[in-house]
């Protein structure tokens, strides 16, 4: 008999507003715009893929398209969704980060 296992999915921990920025927060810090666009897309779709498309008036497939690491995000498109799922970024320079 085979041992059976699930895979983990990201989305069932997505459950409070702190849990997602620590989430996109951490995505950030890895300095790649396809790996957040993928944090995003997860982020999404805890929140429901339909309904955030809709919000951010982009179509569903576009929007899977956009937010998935072989995607090719674009940041009108994240700006869209980040928009439609209540979320904000402060943007700093890199002289006051240093």
């Amino acid at each position: 008999m085979a041992l059976q296992t699930k895979k983990w999915d990201v989305v069932n921990f997505l459950n409070t507003r702190e849990d997602v920025v620590a989430y996109l927060d951490a995505a950030l810090e890895e300095n790649d715009a396809a790996f957040f666009a993928k944090a995003l897309g997860d982020v999404a779709r805890s929140h429901g893929m339909t309904q955030i498309a809709k919000t951010a008036g982009v179509s569903r497939e576009s929007l899977y398209k956009a937010l998935s690491v072989d995607g090719n995000p674009e940041f009108a498109t994240i700006i869209k969704v980040m928009s439609a799922l209540g979320l904000h970024m402060t943007i700093e320079s890199a002289d006051k980060a240093a």
